[in-house]
C-alpha cells in the first residue's frame, strides 16, 4: 500500500533567475493549482484590481494601557505618554464631573486606531491570462500601499483554498512582504478601468500590463518561436543581414537616409555649419539622392566622404539582396529583423518599421517559393492553435470571436492561385461593387481589391503571381512575355498581402539592363552583379510581414496595437 508521502506534491519550483514562482506554473495546471495547496512560495507581480475586507472587532471592556515611563523607553512617543495617563485624567474628571463632555473632546483629538482589514489583490506577472488572488493583512501593509492598480509586490506566503466564494481555485495568504513598488494614482495612466487600445498607444511602456496587450504579446512570442522552428526544421541557416546599407533593395522605395552630419552643427547659429558645410546643403544633397540623379556626385553640394561611412547609406527596406549572396554559398538561408520604409502609409496594417522574415533558396524556382510560403503560413497558424489555447480563448472573447476559425482556415485549408492578369479580369467583371480605385492592368491592387478577392469571391487565402514588371523590384526575373515578372503575393483574409516573393534574375545582361532602365546607380550594385559573373545559380525567395500575422492571430485591426513600440508617421515616442 502506498504511503501518504507517495502522494505529496513535489515542492513548487521557483524561477531560476528571479527566485519566485511564475504564476503560469500555478494557475495553468490541469487542477488549477489545487494540488499545491499548503505549499509555501514566493510570487511577484502587479496589482490588476483589489478590494478590502474589513474584520469585525469584538466589543470588549477597554483595558487601561500600561504606564510608560519617559526615562524607561527612549522611543516612547508623546501620544503613548498621553494615552498612558488617560486613567489618571479620567479619575480627575470624574471627581469634578463633566466626564462625558470632556471625553468627547479627547476622542476627537486622539486618533482612532484603523480597523483591521485584509487587502484582496488580483495579481498578474504577465505569464498567463488569469491572476492569482493574494491576501495581505493590514498588519503587514496598509491597504493604501498595496491596493492601487499597478502596484508591484513581491510576497511570500502559503497557498490555500479560497477564503471567500468566487471563481478562484487557490489563493495566497501573505506571511511576509519582500517588496512594494507604490503607484502615484493621479498620474498612472492605467488607473482607469478598460482603457481603449487607441488611448494606450500613448503609453506603450505601460500597456503590456493590460490583459489584452499581454495576451497579444504572448501570441506574438509564440509566432516568433514558430518562425525559427519552421526554418530550422526545414534545413535553413539563419543569417543576419545589415540594417544600414548602401543600396535600395527594392529599387523604387522611399528610404530613410543615415547620416551623422546633421547632428554636428552649432545649435546657436541660425544657419549652422560643420567645417564649412551648411545644413541646407546637406538637405539638398539628400533630396538629390532621393531623385536618383545620375550626376549626383558632380552636382552634390556636400561631400559625403566626410560622413561616418564616407558614402550614402540608408536603413534597409529589404535584406533579400544580401541574403541571396549567402544562399549562393550555403543553400537555403533566412533572416529576421526590422525593415524600414519612409512612406506615409494610410493603411492600418503597415508601419515605417516592420519586422520581416526573408528567405532565399539556391537551385529553386518561383513554384518552390510559393510552396514554401504556403507551408510556412500553415505551420505558423497550426503552431499558434496548439500552443496558445488560453490566450486565443481570451482574444476570442474580448477582441474577435472568429480568431480561431480564421487560423484553422489557413492551417487546414488550401490556397487559390491566379495570375495578376486573371485577378484584374475577375475584378473588372464585378458589378455589385463600386471600387474607389479603378481596376486597370498595370496598376497595383489595393487593400479594397485584395479584400474583395479573398472575402467575397474565393473565400480563402490567395496567391497572385506574374505581376507587371513596373510594380516589382528590379532584381526579379523577367518572364518570356517581356511584360511580367516571376513574382507572387500571398493574400489572406482580414490583413491582405502578407508575403511577397519572387524568382530572382540570374541573367547578367537582363539584370544590368533593368538597373539601367530604373536609373539606379550601377556602382552601388556591382557586388550584386558579381554573383551573376561567378557561379551564378537560380534563386528564389520571399519576404514575410510578421506584424500583420499578429493582427490575423489576435483579431486586432491596427498594427500599432500588435507591435511593442510602433513607429509610424509622426509617432516615435520612446
Amino acid at each position: 500500500m502506498a504511503s501518504e508521502q507517495d502522494h505529496v506534491e513535489a515542492p513548487l519550483a521557483l524561477s531560476k533567475y528571479s527566485k519566485r514562482a511564475i504564476l503560469e506554473t500555478l494557475l495553468s495546471r490541469p487542477d488549477g493549482g489545487t494540488g499545491l495547496i499548503g505549499q509555501r512560495t514566493v510570487i511577484g507581480g502587479w496589482v490588476k484590481s483589489s478590494r478590502e475586507f474589513r474584520k469585525e472587532v469584538p466589543q470588549s471592556v477597554e483595558a487601561p494601557p500600561p504606564a510608560v515611563e519617559v526615562g524607561e523607553h527612549k522611543d516612547a512617543t508623546c501620544m503613548e505618554i498621553l494615552q498612558s495617563k488617560l486613567p489618571f485624567f479620567r479619575s480627575i474628571l470624574k471627581a469634578f464631573g463633566g466626564e462625558h463632555r470632556i471625553r468627547e473632546k479627547l476622542d476627537a483629538i486622539l486618533p482612532k486606531p484603523p480597523q483591521p482589514s485584509i487587502s484582496i489583490l488580483q495579481v498578474s506577472d504577465g505569464s498567463c491570462v488569469p491572476s492569482l488572488q493574494v491576501l495581505v493583512d493590514s498588519a503587514l501593509a496598509s491597504p493604501s500601499q498595496v491596493m492601487p492598480t499597478g502596484t508591484c509586490i513581491l510576497v511570500e506566503g502559503i497557498l490555500q483554498k479560497p477564503s471567500l466564494q468566487g471563481k478562484e481555485t487557490i489563493e495566497l495568504k501573505t506571511e511576509k512582504i519582500l517588496h512594494i513598488g507604490t503607484v502615484d494614482q493621479d498620474r498612472y495612466p492605467l488607473s482607469k478601468k478598460r482603457l481603449p487600445l487607441e488611448l494606450l498607444r500613448d503609453s506603450t511602456h505601460f500597456r503590456p500590463r493590460t490583459t489584452t496587450v499581454a495576451s497579444v504579446m504572448r501570441i506574438r512570442n509564440t509566432l516568433n518561436q514558430a518562425t525559427y522552428t519552421f526554418f530550422q526544421q526545414n534545413g535553413f541557416l539563419h543569417v543576419q543581414v545589415p540594417i544600414i546599407t548602401t543600396v535600395d533593395s527594392e529599387g523604387h522605395g522611399e528610404i530613410f537616409h543615415v547620416t551623422t552630419l546633421l547632428g554636428k552643427h552649432n545649435a546657436e547659429d541660425q544657419n549652422p555649419t560643420h567645417e564649412g558645410i551648411k545644413i541646407e546643403d546637406i538637405k539638398a544633397s539628400i533630396k538629390e539622392t532621393e531623385s536618383k540623379s545620375k550626376d549626383h556626385a558632380a552636382e552634390s553640394k556636400v561631400n559625403l566622404s566626410e560622413d561616418y561611412f564616407n558614402c550614402e547609406t540608408n536603413l534597409t527596406n529589404s535584406g533579400r539582396l544580401h541574403l541571396e549572396s549567402y544562399a549562393c554559398a550555403l543553400g537555403n538561408v533566412y533572416a529576421y529583423g526590422p525593415r524600414f520604409e519612409a512612406k506615409r502609409f494610410e493603411s492600418k496594417k503597415m508601419l515605417a518599421e516592420m519586422w520581416t522574415v526573408e528567405i532565399e533558396m539556391a537551385f529553386s524556382h518561383l513554384e518552390d517559393s510559393m510552396e514554401c510560403a504556403s507551408d510556412f503560413l500553415k505551420f505558423m497558424c497550426k503552431w499558434v492553435l496548439e500552443n496558445c489555447d488560453e490566450d486565443l480563448k481570451f482574444v476570442s472573447k474580448r477582441v474577435d470571436r472568429l480568431v480561431v476559425d480564421r487560423l484553422q482556415l489557413i492551417a487546414s485549408g488550401s490556397f487559390e492561385k491566379i495570375s495578376y492578369t486573371e485577378a484584374v479580369q475577375v475584378l473588372k467583371q464585378v458589378t455589385e461593387r463600386n471600387f474607389e480605385a479603378k481596376v486597370e492592368w498595370g496598376v497595383p491592387l489595393n487593400e479594397e481589391h485584395e479584400s474583395y478577392l479573398t472575402d467575397e469571391i474565393y473565400k480563402k487565402s490567395l496567391i497572385i503571381y506574374d505581376h507587371p514588371k513596373e510594380l516589382k523590384p528590379f532584381h526579379v526575373r523577367l518572364n518570356d512575355d517581356g511584360k511580367t515578372v516571376a513574382t507572387f503575393d500571398v493574400i489572406i483574409p482580414k490583413v491582405g498581402t502578407i508575403i511577397r516573393g519572387s524568382q530572382n534574375e540570374e541573367r547578367f545582361n537582363l539584370l544590368s539592363a533593368r538597373i539601367k532602365e530604373l536609373g539606379l546607380e550601377k556602382k552601388q550594385y556591382e557586388w550584386y552583379l558579381d554573383l551573376r559573373k561567378h557561379g551564378a545559380v537560380k534563386c528564389s525567395g520571399f519576404s514575410f510581414l510578421f506584424d500583420p500575422l499578429v493582427l490575423y492571430a489576435t483579431g486586432l485591426n491596427d498594427v500599432r496595437d500588435a507591435v511593442p513600440f510602433p513607429r509610424s508617421f509622426g509617432k516615435a515616442n520612446n
